[in-house]
């Protein structure tokens, strides 16, 4: 009589910690999952530190936050031209656009941060 369905494959009995090869192997794996997988206590670990100027630190001055807006929007403004002059005629005026509010705003901030007084 023909099986309509054929023998499931025989599976091997062996655990994978029965020869010391196979537990080296198996050791390796997990490093290189804990590499990969686990890369946070090595980020933690770092001994770097953001910069406290992007953070709600009131320690911080008018005129130095102003000084950094009117820095961001500067480069801002140039990485928008640069872009601008890669792009096609109808895409290139609405990055030069774009670019030109930018720039009036990098106006404004350099306006407010003439009229900061310092406080010593």
């Amino acid at each position: 009589m023909i099986k309509p369905t054929p023998n499931p494959p025989e599976t091997d009995p062996t655990s994978p910690y029965e020869s010391l090869d196979s537990k080296k192997l198996n050791d390796a794996a997990e490093r290189a999952l804990d590499h990969y997988l686990k890369p946070s206590a090595f980020i933690m670990a770092s001994t770097h530190k953001p910069e406290p100027m992007y953070l709600a630190n009131p320690k911080y001055n008018t005129e130095s936050l102003l000084a950094n807006a009117s820095e961001t929007l500067g480069s801002a403004s140039e990485m928008l031209n640069n872009f601008a002059a890669m792009l096609d005629t109808s895409h290139r005026k609405t990055a030069l656009g774009i670019a030109q509010v930018v720039m009036l705003g990098e106006l404004a901030v350099n306006q407010a941060l003439d009229h900061v007084e310092l406080k010593e």
